[in-house]
């Protein structure tokens, strides 16, 4: 034990990140072993998580909206496994109902190698970004073509779909108002038939 307050170490920060994993959020730092729910992927096969929302190096803080860029986190599949038993019990008093399950959540146990620049995040992006400017153009000029033809034909179509609705009611009405009276026809005809 020091016997003064200056020779105590101050453990260096390292560097960490938030990511998301399989719907989950973990701070993960280098070499570190986790649990998650359970991974595609063999035992020892390496996987990339690129949905990381926040990075530090001990002085910088980078917050993504809602990732950062340009970030992902490599990890390697130690094993996969089944968690502790979880007894899931239901019951409703006075009524009988007594139900009794158990449950193991598949898991896999994962080491964090790396926290870093991911490697085809920036040539991705690049790429994605032409394309989707040359898109928005092309929907821009669309829609400003269209935009003026559309409320003048709907207005036709909504008036010609009400007359059609119009006049199938009146038929169907028509239909059902003459079954009616042919019925009540036929009911009377059969009662004068009894009392004769």
């Amino acid at each position: 034990m020091p016997s003064h307050f200056w020779e105590i170490k101050i453990k260096a920060i390292e560097m960490y990140a938030i990511v998301e994993i399989a719907g989950q959020q973990f701070k993960v730092e280098k070499d570190q072993q986790i649990f998650v729910h359970r991974l595609e992927g063999k035992e020892g096969s390496k996987v990339n998580f690129d949905k990381v929302l926040l990075t530090s190096d001990g002085k910088k803080v980078e917050v993504g909206a809602p990732a950062v860029k340009g970030v992902s986190v490599s990890a390697k599949i130690v094993e996969h496994l089944k968690g502790d038993k979880v007894i899931v019990f239901k019951k409703k008093r006075r009524k009988g109902y007594k139900v009794k399950n158990g449950h193991r959540q598949a898991m896999s146990k994962i080491q964090i190698e790396g926290i870093g620049a991911s490697k085809a995040a920036p040539k991705a992006a690049a790429k994605k970004e032409a394309p989707k400017a040359e898109a928005k153009a092309e929907t821009k000029a669309s829609t400003a073509k269209t935009a003026t033809k559309k409320p003048a034909a709907k207005k036709t179509e909504t008036k010609a779909s009400a007359s059609k609705t119009t006049a199938k009611k009146s038929t169907s009405s028509a239909k059902k108002t003459s079954t009616t009276k042919a019925k009540s026809t036929a009911t009377k005809k059969k009662s004068d038939d009894k009392k004769k």
